[in-house]
């Protein structure tokens, strides 16, 4: 998302790191996964961003018809374009034919802004959402807007993905006075996996293999002409003329895309030094080959990480606390005794609008096959509910004006997720047990009933698409509103058990008396010896009994 910044003091040598928004995403190709769906994923994270669900029915325009573009951070109206005849059904980051786009923002350098563009991010997403019938198309509609209309934002990745095929693109605008942007789109081979998160990432590009690598003609001499780059075609990088490295590019970003690949493939311990911040070091590839095939799940706990059981673990340090939290409020850097120190900043997040993984199946109609696993909040503390992409209605739960950043509602799947996370951040490691349990109930539940729906709606599906499509969006919209039910019967729970420091027993979800009506005295565990021993060391003979 935009306002993702890392500005460098070059002159001084010295990187400091400021965040306001920023986003993760990963990719899976078909021969990756475990059962041959094309998945990507996003945390499209920002403390203003409300966790809603958009949907967009498919239309039929008049001759004529104008489509106002409004920036997708701010609203701000930036002009009109034509309306294409015909638009698609989009439902999220997800179109009717399998379709999916999400985004990073990398910023990049600060002269290649065009404040007259009207194409920002978010609308050539959202545009090519409802123009597109494959990946392909999608980046032919996205690259002709911006050279068309001009590009309004910064640098930008963007993944595109269908159900056959997965695409990285790159994009940067030419500044005042040049309309459109410089681009690069490589597809993710079908037995890999990729992603971004904030730092542009293609390197060196196939410029012969035009199957798989796409890019604008002016890529390269754009860059000779700004001063960016010297030398042969062969040794261009994008990534090091439009968005070069510094300490927060690699320490905040590149290092959730090696939180992913270290996950998954056991080589990539060597790239350790260059995402804690050498930005001399070798660069990580762009995709690599996982040890093994990933699941939805896989890739919905990924979304979930925090650099556990690795160097860069949150819950090692004393900024964890007494409980462990991965978790650091912002800023993302300080200062002590005037030296800058930085928190980590994991894939998962505490201010999360929603995130998703779309899972594209190419063995199934279009209808059955897309399925957007959306949640909103913290990806750690929230629940993915299926929502079939042909769904032509969205939840109550997730309805764009139930609630907002400024007023609470209760049938809110974003503010009733976000009441029990903000509960077990304070007690995580003693709380986060309870909220997996739960987790585990509904997603695990999702999966066990997604052969039986699927086949239920292919079998409709052969007799009327339409009642296929009425059934399935039945289907999504009960099971999310449910699952919101669901959670705030769990935040009950945990209040229950954790009020005023002590833990309440229960069993198996019901509390426990003392035989006579009353409540079981509960247990108080208080901290653990490492605290104590901490508080001692501070505190010196101030707190000794005597």
């Amino acid at each position: 998302m935009k306002k993702f910044w890392i500005s460098v003091a070059l002159c001084l040598g010295l990187a400091s790191i400021q965040e306001a928004e920023a986003c993760t995403g990963l990719l899976v190709g078909k021969k990756a996964s475990t059962d041959g769906s094309v998945m990507i994923s996003y945390a499209a994270d920002s403390y203003t961003l409300y966790g809603e669900l958009y949907h967009w029915p498919a239309a039929t325009w008049p001759e004529g018809a104008m489509l106002q573009i409004k920036e997708w951070d701010t609203g701000k109206p930036l002009g009109e374009i034509p309306q294409v005849r015909q638009t698609y059904s989009v439902v999220g980051n997800m179109n009717e034919h399998q379709v999916a786009i999400t985004e990073s923002t990398w910023g990049g350098r600060p002269e290649l802004v065009d404040t007259t563009g009207i194409m920002d991010y978010g609308s050539l997403i959202y545009v090519a959402l409802q123009r597109s019938k494959t990946a392909r198309e999608a980046i032919q509609v996205m690259t002709s807007l911006v050279k068309e209309y001009g590009y309004y934002s910064s640098g930008e990745s963007f993944s595109i993905a269908d159900k056959n095929e997965a695409w990285i693109m790159e994009m940067i605008g030419k500044g005042l006075g040049q309309k459109g942007a410089v681009w690069v789109a490589i597809r993710i081979p079908d037995d890999c996996i990729s992603a971004h998160a904030n730092q542009a990432r293609i390197q060196q590009i196939p410029f012969d293999d035009k199957e798989n690598c796409l890019y604008s003609p002016d890529v390269v001499s754009f860059a000779r002409e700004k001063g960016y780059f010297k030398g042969e075609d062969k040794d261009f990088s994008f990534a090091k003329a439009y968005n070069p490295y510094t300490f927060g590019g690699l320490r905040a970003c590149e290092a959730r895309v090696w939180a992913f690949f270290n996950k998954y493939n056991k080589d990539m311990g060597k790239y350790l030094e260059l995402v804690k911040g050498d930005v001399n070091a070798e660069p990580m590839p762009l995709y690599i080959k996982p040890d093994r095939k990933l699941s939805v799940e896989d890739v919905r706990q990924m979304m979930r990480d925090h650099y556990e059981g690795t160097e860069l673990d949150m819950t090692n340090d004393p900024g964890a606390g007494p409980y462990k939290a991965p978790y650091r409020f912002r800023p993302l850097s300080y200062k002590v005794d005037g030296e800058e120190y930085t928190n980590e900043r994991p894939i998962s997040t505490q201010q999360s609008g929603f995130v998703i993984v779309p899972q594209m199946r190419s063995w199934l109609p279009d209808a059955i096959g897309g399925v957007l696993w959306f949640a909103v909040d913290d990806a750690n503390t929230t629940v993915f509910t299926p929502i079939y992409c042909s769904s032509t209605a969205v939840p109550e739960c997730y309805r764009q004006g139930n609630g907002s950043m400024m007023e609470f509602s209760w049938t809110s799947a974003f503010w009733v997720r976000n009441w029990v996370a903000n509960m077990v951040y304070p007690r995580y490691n003693q709380m986060i047990g309870d909220v997996r349990k739960v987790q585990s109930e509904l997603e695990d539940g999702y999966m066990d009933r997604q052969p039986a729906i699927d086949k239920a709606a292919s079998e409709l599906y052969a007799q009327d698409p339409q009642e296929a499509v009425k059934f399935l969006t039945w289907y999504s919209t009960t099971t999310a509103d449910e699952s919101v039910a669901r959670w705030r019967k769990l935040g009950e729970f945990l209040i229950v058990k954790y009020s005023d420091g002590v833990i309440r027993k229960e069993k198996d979800g019901k509390f426990l008396d003392n035989g006579y009506g009353l409540g079981a005295s509960p247990d108080s565990p208080g901290y653990s010896e490492e605290f104590y021993r901490a508080i001692v060391k501070e505190a010196g003979d101030r707190l000794k009994v005597k």
